[in-house]
């Protein structure tokens, strides 16, 4: 997946845009807690693109949601936007949703499916972690 020519996304209202370059990657569904938690959702989409290519344009809120992670919501209309990890300070996950364009990265797997909601079904033939992806 290549966001080269740029990808470009924002909230409900228009308040706060983004734009990104580079490489995307990690199209997944999560399934964890925190991201159920942080938006109300049963699951969260998200992608993958480098931190110093990623702008914004408005100002975003950003709350602490755990000792190591960040996430990044609209303060006018609570759109959830971005996730950002200690962990990998070189990286930022925008929300799938979010993109101006979401079909353009279609779902790859899905992570964390050891805590998902037991009504939700994983369809046929798309890899599913049982924590993140590489996580023995």
């Amino acid at each position: 997946m290549s966001a080269d020519q740029g990808l470009s996304g924002g909230c409900r209202c228009g308040a706060v845009r983004y734009a990104a370059e580079g490489e995307a990657r990690n199209a997944t569904i999560c399934h964890c807690r925190d991201c159920r938690a942080a938006t109300g959702a049963p699951m969260v989409g998200w992608l993958t693109v480098p931190r110093q290519g990623c702008r914004f344009s408005g100002a975003p809120a950003w709350s602490r949601s755990s000792p190591r992670a960040e996430r990044a919501f609209c303060p006018a209309c609570g759109t959830p936007l971005a996730f950002r990890s200690d962990d990998t300070p070189d990286e930022i996950d925008l929300t799938l949703a979010s993109l101006d364009d979401p079909e353009r990265f279609p779902p790859r797997d899905h992570v964390w499916v050891s805590r998902r909601l037991s009504w939700v079904a994983l369809p046929d033939g798309m890899p599913a972690h049982p924590r993140a992806r590489g996580d023995a």
